[in-house]
């Protein structure tokens, strides 16, 4: 295929918890360019709270922008469009002026909304009786908007329209108050079936009440969200009347990035939290009251299992024990996953008899009281052998909800499309290969959520005529990662025999932990 005509490249933003990223890729899937902007996650006024000023985000989209744009090979009219993926359920509260009424409340966010009064006897009756009130309390007690109605009521009166964090940058792009369909996830009464807010009589908007006016307008993925303001232009540098096209979340779009089209293909995400998805064309709830997100592709779903914080827990190591493998990294100009690769080339699988449970912090598949932790220290451990077992017990919690998925879709999955920043480890892709024994695919990049949001640009602004085949044009497999026998047998019996039997028998100890220290709190 030859090189990109005029107006074939699709800029893409990608607002994720720890950077901003700002490309340029075009219709075979290549990123051309890319600027990354490192980011501060969040900041705590509390324990447990995790906030940030939302115009931090838009000014840092900006100047990433501006950065890639000055230095733009070929010319800025070779732009056909833009488009914008972002981290799921960061949810920010705007006035009648469009200003910030307060700091976003970020999906990391653990403070809790009170349940008393909120549903009446009659409602919790019936929730118990169908053994579904657990799982609807545990929704109520985890919205944003419940916590501030009953905390900041003042503010939420004030609020004229509450967005994510996609809907509020599409606002600053377009002037627009709209957000994708694929960007709902998250505690608001949207219909998961249908992909559009709830009808009137939907019991979500008894969980979650609110005026349906300070709700965006929905756009599938692929449709038009608007086009670039003057303002916008002037801030970002794109060309003003730029068309904005509708994409996912980045789990998404990483999904679709991935070429994930059928439930026989999973798709691991090793990003800040880490997920197993697989794509599907049904709806299909993981658990009753869980209902599968909406897709990249418009009237698609994917159902999903997630460790919560994922793999910032190597984020985590790297911080703690991992400054020399940093240097080096830097000094040889390589990406540091290539020098903790090094660390722990010489440690076995199973890392000489350490178990790592993964619940950092507690996820849908645990419960509050959840907790990481380590077992089978002794005096031969060292840092390297906690961070194999870090990248083992993550592949675990992950396999375990990969036998959730393929027991309710009724699907066997075949093979592994492995995204986000653990697809450039070699060692990452051998453990998952090994853990799951099935083949672990690496995609010809681990940008994927750029480039799944790219292409629902690239069908939206009609450079391909359809979503097959997009897929089949911009994503391809580089990297196959077979099991390794032995490895295989080893990790299946420490899998069966001692990980999956951590969680039951150290659940206990967790909730006298809990007792005793008043941490983590409900």
């Amino acid at each position: 295929m030859t090189a990109p005509t005029q107006g074939e490249r699709i800029l893409v933003f990608d607002a994720g918890t720890q950077s901003i990223r700002a490309a340029l890729i075009d219709l075979e899937g290549t990123i051309r360019q890319i600027v990354k902007t490192p980011i501060e996650p969040y900041f705590s006024r509390q324990p447990g709270w995790a906030e940030q000023e939302p115009d931090y985000y838009w000014t840092t989209l900006a100047a990433t922008s501006r950065q890639l744009l000055s230095s733009m090979e070929g010319g800025i009219d070779q732009i056909a469009g833009a488009t914008i993926t972002c981290q799921r359920a960061t949810v920010i509260n705007l006035d009648k002026n469009g200003n910030p009424l307060r700091p976003a409340i970020l999906w990391l966010d653990q403070r809790k909304a009170d349940m008393e009064n909120h549903l009446s006897p009659v409602f919790r009756g019936a929730l118990k009786l169908f053994n579904k009130y657990t799982t609807v309390e545990k929704a109520i007690r985890e919205c944003k908007s419940n916590w501030m109605r009953q905390h900041q009521p003042e503010l939420w009166d004030r609020t004229d329209k509450f967005l994510f964090l996609s809907g509020f940058l599409i606002h600053r792009l377009t002037g627009e108050y709209r957000d994708s369909s694929g960007s709902m996830v998250g505690y608001l009464p949207f219909d998961y079936r249908k992909h559009r807010w709830a009808g009137p009589r939907n019991f979500t908007w008894k969980m979650f009440p609110m005026d349906r006016a300070v709700l965006p307008e929905l756009v599938p993925p692929a449709g038009l969200l608007g086009h670039i303001t003057q303002k916008a232009s002037q801030d970002t540098g794109i060309p003003e009347g730029l068309p904005v096209i509708a994409a996912g979340t980045d789990k998404t779009c990483e999904v679709l990035g991935a070429g994930c089209r059928s439930p026989e293909t999973a798709c691991i995400s090793y990003g800040t939290t880490a997920t197993v998805n697989t794509a599907n064309d049904k709806y299909v709830e993981i658990k009753p009251f869980i209902p599968p997100y909406p897709s990249a592709i418009p009237g698609a779903y994917n159902t999903e299992a997630m460790v919560y914080r994922g793999f910032w827990l190597v984020s985590w190591f790297k911080k703690q024990f991992g400054l020399r493998e940093l240097q080096i990294a830097r000094k040889r100009n390589v990406a540091p996953e290539v020098v903790f690769d090094e660390l722990i080339e010489d440690i076995p699988p199973g890392a000489m008899g350490l178990m790592l449970q993964p619940y950092w912090s507690p996820g849908l598949n645990t419960d509050a009281d959840a907790k990481g932790a380590i077992i089978g220290f002794g005096d031969v451990h060292t840092r390297a052998h906690i961070y194999r077992a870090i990248l083992e017990g993550l592949a675990y919690g992950l396999k375990d909800g990969m036998q959730v998925l393929q027991k309710r879709n009724k699907v066997l999955v075949e093979q592994l499309r492995i995204s986000g920043g653990g697809a450039q480890s070699d060692a990452v892709m051998q453990i998952t290969a090994d853990i799951f024994d099935l083949p672990a695919q690496r995609p010809h990049t681990y940008e994927t959520a750029a480039l799944g949001a790219a292409i629902d640009a690239a069908v939206g602004l009609k450079l391909h005529p359809d979503f097959d085949s997009a897929i089949r044009s911009m994503t391809r497999v580089t990297d196959v990662f077979e099991p390794i026998a032995s490895n295989r047998d080893r990790y299946h019996q420490l899998y069966e025999r001692v990980y999956r039997k951590m969680y039951a028998r150290l659940k206990p100890i967790y909730n006298d932990i809990r007792a005793i220290t008043g941490y983590p709190a409900l």
